[in-house]
């Protein structure tokens, strides 16, 4: 059965193992018809070149995989691979295609990855956590991580090729909500995944020079926002917005759509913004 017609009618916003297999699927599909292409052109936006940020999605579906997969995945640091740059500019990886196996090799080793990392995610109990610098995550958010890895960086390289990518917009819903609570609910899927990620603009919004995602179980966030006293530093500057401010107190501690609630209600950008630092403050 399709992806889309296992999610048709479903209210069930979980990201899985199948998640990341569709992911990677819809990606490589993509990428494959670029195959006799330059790869060493600029990969969109980034300073990579498009086969060095293929071997970085590789990369990063390999690390989440090998994170969360020990007995006891570290909460701290990283499982100790080594890593290593082809050049100085370029990234820094554990994962390295053979060139010599060409851009077919260099997809099956995404593909290989990436299977990797949906086996580890189907086979942990939901109860585990390991290490991410953006919060750590259960295999819930290594699985979103992984597709949200998958979405933008093969934007990037499909941008450089030239070739066409429009991933699902259920699936980057998904993500956006696991990762990305705050983001805004009443735009473009896709277009929101990439103007979260700094690569797109939305409609009355710059485009992002710096972003994080969350990638600790929603409850968790959720726990950590309302025992922390951080959110009371700012509570005077979201009150200061009238009776919509206390709205938002109200809102940052409970809610995981905080932005898009604001700007349904009509906050202005002063009591956003409040809100975004009471957020990052509370992850620290």
């Amino acid at each position: 059965m399709a992806e889309t017609e296992r999610r048709a009618g479903s209210l069930d916003h979980t990201v899985t193992a199948t998640d990341v297999e569709y992911a990677v699927r819809l990606a490589v599909t993509a990428l494959r018809a670029g195959e006799a292409l330059d790869w060493s052109v600029k990969a969109g936006s980034l300073e990579w070149d498009c086969w060095e940020t293929a071997e970085h999605l590789a990369d990063d579906l390999f690390a989440y995989a090998v994170q969360l997969s020990p007995d006891r995945p570290p909460l701290e640091t990283h499982v100790p691979f080594a890593f290593a740059r082809q050049r100085p500019e370029g990234p820094a990886n554990a994962v390295a295609a053979d060139r010599s196996a060409g851009v077919a090799g260099l997809l099956q080793v995404i593909e290989s990855a990436g299977s990797l990392l949906a086996a580890t995610v189907r086979t942990k109990p939901s109860t585990v956590r390991a290490h991410h610098v953006f919060g750590n995550a259960d295999p819930e958010g290594f699985a979103a991580m992984g597709v949200l890895e998958t979405l933008v960086h093969t934007h990037d390289i499909a941008e450089g090729l030239g070739l066409p990518w429009n991933p699902d917009p259920a699936l980057c819903d998904r993500v956006l909500r696991r990762l990305l609570p705050d983001a805004p609910a009443d735009t473009d899927r896709w277009t929101t995944l990439l103007w979260c990620t700094g690569r797109a603009e939305l409609p009355g919004r710059a485009r992002l020079t710096e972003w994080r995602w969350y990638g600790e179980p929603r409850a968790t966030v959720r726990q950590r926002l309302a025992r922390s006293g951080h959110y009371l530093k700012l509570s005077g500057e979201i009150a200061a917005a009238g009776a919509i401010g206390t709205l938002a107190v109200s809102l940052v501690t409970t809610g995981d759509h905080l932005y898009a609630a604001l700007v349904t209600l009509g906050a202005g950008t002063f009591v956003r913004d409040a809100v975004r630092r009471v957020r990052a403050r509370a992850a620290l």
